[in-house]
């Protein structure tokens, strides 16, 4: 047989061609795109320096004379790896020509289809090659550099060049060099009615004859799937508009060929030649008819195209949008019923695997339709290529790819058993009937059977990899074998045995290509070129509420993008991967966004509802029910009642929607989609939607907790304690039911947040409600306590606002008092709190600076009082030396108002976890209260501070040690600094007789204070004393004894005094001496001071308390 040797080698050249081709043609499309980006353009086509050499270049192109440059330039070999690439292809298609080769798509399926796909692959990669503006200037360059390497032109070049010039009009060119082929391409083009005509159906058509419907016929749910034309149902066929032109002298002659070319101008205006470079049939065919002057029968039979082309084309471009637009709706309920019904049983992915994959093609092929038409057709109508529900179906797609993926196994044990029980047994009696069978032909065709009856079970269960690429190359060659002119054994005489070889090799597929089968029948990597329009819609999918739950389809589509990538071109995986990866990052990112905003929305719903169940909103509710009661009118006529809380939940209609119901349905839907896959990889780069959500949540809600707190810098102006718990509160309660919709730790989210908003400062370097609510009780709340318009009331346990001319723009107690206290120690917690602690001492060590500058300037005159408290005498003169006595009997009241702050806080604190942590409390608290009194003091200190850390009260506070130890002087010996203090002891002591002039010294037993603060004193003595006696490791009662001999001698000295103005709130200042101390008792004081007196200073102070209120 005269091609024997040619035809044996067919099934390999077609295999090879075609994927070299490919390789090319993403070579030469990176080529035309980096020419055409400004960014991107080679050094050498933008160099100034070699412009006029370009020029010239082109100008004489291809016949180019440059001896006289003296320019260095790179070789650019892709474009001249074409020519090679088309040589192959010629000599290959002259060979199909000459062995007569039958072509049926039925039949030898894929011998006609790698045929088809070499034609398209070549004719494209001859359109895209022209379409390279620079192409010229690139390979006139690349000759130069050969000479100016090698020392002589290319021998390719002149070929080369003249083949650049003879494809300027590509098509034109190409129709002239298939007119030898065109009988071969014909019959391949007109086997595709068999199949072609099915898959351009309208939408009607499939839904009556119940397409991909498992359940239409109940009794037949578990028969397998089968059809003649098995593989062509899920082929995507673009090819034959394209292929009808390169041959369009049998549209003339056969009118199948003139159907199926109706058909293709009526499904598609704008075809795909490679990624988003795109070939406008209608424009093309009308124009290259035009020039050939085709016959006349032509033009009536494809409806007069040059009497009215633009009608033609106008009727052709509407009817396709409206046909395809139905088919997409179609699609969608028909993926939905699939996915729906496999999801509950995946054993069906066995016979029903058909199904699935054809699924995927039509709703594949509808996609890209679509995705191509819309950025490319200027006008069009926005209900068939603007398409809202576009997500829903590539959902439905992503879900059957992953039950695939998901039951492979259940699918490869069912063709397993099919191949081996069912298709071996079919196969060898089809074998055994042949009449005719040639050695080398039954030889591959007993290997199919005996591979076949091989497989077992046992082999999916032991989990050994199947390959049956071989079985699979081998029936590729016995149909090159079997499709030759005068052919031993001809498979167009035996097209039962074709049907069932192709039907063979689908089952393998189901076995060891699941993969490869998903990238061939629902890759959607075309989307990684149409970046605009895939976020174009991917933005319509989140605006549309009822579309929101598919949106996780689009990042499930970057992992499509690699499988794009040809091993001819690594260089451009990167930049893919990269593409991949960005828009993967922003599709997650803005689906968060969009469920951080929702849930933002409901949470200030839900902060709204529980504002209204706050006391201060019942004052009026309870005003107008007793006005109610006596019959009182309650103010303006025809003032709205105030809706009561809870009102909202009242429902009359069903069909009554609250905005509160809208978003939680948006946010249900949305929250769907996030919890879709627990993660997906998209080169090789694992991305965690849920994650992203839990990140975004967690970032507004800390600004949400810092919003709350509604702090003005410039008015100082701030949320009480209690209401921002509320709103916390509430907002946290919308946050754990989040839980209810994906599957994320949102406890996680309150520790990182919360326990960020007990330090100073959050992780991105923010102020937290700690330093907002620090900075506000010191810089407003105590610092008008210091200017006197706010007084401390022990029985009240707050600080109170006092009458001044100038109100205060806030209510102290409404800060201040232990329920407010409790709420900030719930929001600062226990290292909030500390931090409290920490910048109160801070300001008392400076205020015991600042007094400790006082007593260094009245160092002389105190060391003298300090032995001199029994000379009446000389106190008397010695007092009077004294300078700033005023200033730090003040400083100290202000060190006793921030301690008296602190153990309000504390004491909020305790209460607060001993609800929280009672047993742990109660252990601290017992640790306490047994240390033994020989026991070291750094030792006890570190029990104070786990102590003062619960909110325990203890007789030295570890805090004030530590703010006071940082003060020690380098330049004062510690002898000298423990005079210091005790001197410090003596100025307080002798100085306090003069707060008896004060007219703000009266004791107010209601308050059970004083108006000027200086009951805090004690609390400031005992503190000041015990933390810097502690320091400079002296006897705390010692010292606190020499200050109660002191004090009470100065105190008793008033007495004796008979000026009515300095002695007028005498027996209000003796009450200061009746202060509780863990080191001092009462018999001390009794020997010091009266307890008569005492008794005597309240009596008169409670006395003159009544008859001022009388």
């Amino acid at each position: 047989m005269g091609c024997t040797q040619s035809y044996i080698k067919l099934a390999e050249k077609l295999t090879i061609l075609n994927d070299r081709g490919i390789g090319m043609l993403t070579r030469v499309y990176n080529i035309k795109k980096a020419c055409g980006d400004p960014k991107a353009k080679p050094s050498y086509l933008v160099d100034k320096n070699l412009e006029s050499a370009v020029k010239f270049i082109v100008r004489k192109f291809p016949a180019v004379e440059t001896r006289n440059n003296n320019v260095r330039l790179p070789a650019c070999v892709c474009v001249c790896v074409c020519v090679r690439v088309r040589d192959h292809v010629c000599e290959l298609l002259n060979t199909i020509d000459a062995c007569q080769v039958f072509f049926d798509i039925v039949l030898n399926f894929d011998l006609t289809r790698n045929y088809l796909d070499l034609v398209v692959t070549y004719t494209t990669l001859m359109m895209l090659l022209s379409r390279i503006e620079e192409r010229k200037a690139i390979i006139g360059l690349y000759n130069y550099a050969h000479e100016m390497t090698h020392g002589a032109s290319d021998r390719e070049y002149p070929r080369l060049g003249q083949m650049i010039v003879d494809y300027e009009n590509p098509l034109k060119k190409m129709m002239e060099e298939f007119v030898p082929h065109a009988k071969s391409l014909s019959d391949a083009l007109i086997s595709l009615q068999m199949v072609y005509p099915r898959r351009n159906l309208s939408a009607d058509q499939w839904r009556n004859a119940q397409l991909l419907s498992l359940i239409s016929a109940p009794s037949t749910m578990l028969n397998p799937a089968q059809s003649d034309t098995v593989y062509s149902t899920y082929l995507s066929l673009s090819v034959s508009p394209v292929g009808f032109i390169l041959c369009h002298a049998v549209l003339n002659s056969d009118a199948a060929a003139l159907s199926l070319w109706k058909l293709a101008l009526q499904s598609s205006s704008c075809l795909c030649l490679f990624r988003d470079e795109v070939f406008h049939i209608h424009k093309a065919a009308e124009d290259l008819f035009d020039v050939l002057k085709v016959s006349k029968y032509y033009l009536i039979a494809t409806v007069v195209w040059f009497d009215i082309p633009q009608a033609v084309l106008m009727l052709c471009f509407f009817l396709s949008g409206s046909m395809h637009r139905e088919r997409r709706k179609f699609l969608r309920s028909a993926l939905k019923e699939l996915a729906t019904v496999l999801a509950d049983q995946p054993g069906l992915l066995g016979p029903k695997a058909l199904f699935v994959f054809m699924a995927l093609s039509f709703a594949r092929d509808e996609i890209i339709w679509l995705l191509r038409h819309a950025d490319n057709i200027q006008k069009k109508s926005t209900d068939d290529f603007i398409d809202k529900h576009i997500a829903e179906l590539i959902f439905y797609m992503e879900e059957l790819r992953a039950h695939v993926r998901k039951y492979g196994p259940v699918m490869q044990r069912y063709y397993v058993q099919y191949l081996s029980g069912f298709d071996a047994v079919v196969l060898n009696e089809l074998v055994q009937n042949l009449s005719v069978c040639p050695e080398d032909e039954s030889i591959i065709m007993s290997s199919f059977v005996n591979t076949m009856t091989s497989l077992s079970v046992k082999q999916v269960e032991d989990g050994d990899v199947f390959d049956f690429r071989g079985m699979r190359l081998d029936w590729f060659r016995l149909q090159a074998y079997t499709s030759v002119s005068k052919a031993s054994l001809g498979i167009a005489d035996h097209r039962e045995l074709g049907k069932m070889m192709n039907t063979i090799i689908f089952h393998t597929k189901m076995v060891d290509s699941l993969v490869e089968m998903l990238v061939e029948t629902s890759d959607l990597s075309i989307f990684c070129f149409y970046s605009r329009a895939f976020e174009k819609m991917f933005q319509q999918c989140l605006e549309l509420p009822s579309q929101s739950r598919h949106s996780i389809c689009f990042p499930l589509l970057c992992t499509h993008f690699m499988s794009c990538t040809h091993e001819l071109c690594p260089e451009e995986r990167h930049h893919i991967g990269d593409r991949s990866l960005s828009l993967c990052n922003m599709f997650l990112d803005e689906m968060a966004k969009q469920a951080r905003n929702l849930i933002t929305d409901i949470c200030t719903e839900q902060c709204t509802l529980s504002d209204q169940l706050l006391p201060k909103h019942c004052a009026k509710t309870i005003s107008q029910a007793v006005n109610k009661k006596s019959k009182k009118a309650t103010g303006k006529k025809g003032e709205p009642e105030r809706e009561k809380p809870g009102v909202e939940s009242m429902r009359k209609n069903r069909l009554l929607v609250t905005n509160l119901d809208k978003l939680h349905t948006a946010l249900s839907e949305l929250c769907f989609s996030i919890n879709y896959v627990p993660n997906m990889v998209v080169w090789e780069h694992t991305f965690t939607p849920r994650e992203y959500l839990t990140s975004h949540l967690e970032i507004r809600f800390t600004k949400s907790i810092v919003g709350m707190t509604m702090y003005n810098q410039a008015t100082q102006e701030i949320a009480k304690p209690s209401e921002l718990l509320t709103s916390v509160r509430a907002y946290m309660t919308v946050l754990q039911s989040i839980e209810n919709y994906v599957t994320i730790d949102i406890t996680r989210v309150f520790n990182n947040v919360l326990l960020q908003q007990t330090q100073h400062l959050d992780s991105h370097g923010e102020p937290t409600i700690t330093s907002l609510y620090t900075n506000w009780y010191l810089e407003t709340l105590l610092r008008q306590v210091s200017n006197g318009h706010i007084a401390y009331f022990p029985a009240m346990k707050a600080f109170v606002n006092l009458p001044t001319e100038n109100e205060l723009t806030f209510n102290a107690e409404e800060y201040s008092d232990i329920s407010e206290m409790r709420s900030l120690s719930e929001l600062l917690g226990p290292y909030g709190m500390k931090f409290l602690s920490e910048s109160l001492m801070w300001h008392i060590s400076s205020q015991v600076a600042e007094l400790k500058k006082l007593v260094v300037d009245n160092v002389e005159v105190l060391t003298q009082m300090r032995t001199s408290f029994d000379k009446p005498d000389h106190m008397a003169a010695l007092f009077k030396k004294l300078t700033s006595v005023d200033s730090v009997l003040k400083r100290m009241t202000i060190i006793g108002v921030i301690l008296s702050f602190r153990s309000l806080a504390q004491e909020a604190l305790r209460d607060v976890l001993s609800c929280h942590i009672p047993f742990l409390v109660s252990s601290v608290e017992d640790f306490k209260d047994h240390i033994p009194r020989e026991t070291d003091m750094k030792v006890a200190m570190n029990v104070y501070e786990l102590s003062s850390a619960a909110g325990l009260p203890c007789e030295i506070d570890p805090a004030l040690v530590v703010a006071l130890s940082s003060q020690k002087s380098e330049n004062i010996s510690p002898e000298e600094e423990y005079k210091i203090a005790c001197l410090l002891m003596v100025f307080v002591a002798v100085s306090m007789p003069t707060l008896a002039s004060n007219v703000m010294s009266q004791y107010s037993p209601a308050i059970e204070g004083h108006c000027n603060n200086i009951h805090c004193l004690a609390k400031a003595i005992n503190q000041i004393a015990a933390a810097l006696f502690t320091i400079h490791k002296g006897s705390i009662e010692d010292r606190l004894k020499e200050f109660l001999a002191l004090a009470s001698s100065s105190l008793l000295k008033i007495g004796q005094e008979t000026d009515k103005m300095t002695t007028r709130n005498r027996e209000s200042v003796y009450l200061l001496l009746d202060m509780e101390s863990p080191f001092l008792t009462m018999d001390l004081l009794e020997s010091c001071f009266p307890y008569v007196l005492l008794r005597n200073a309240y009596h008169a102070v409670y006395k003159q308390s009544i008859s001022a209120n009388a």
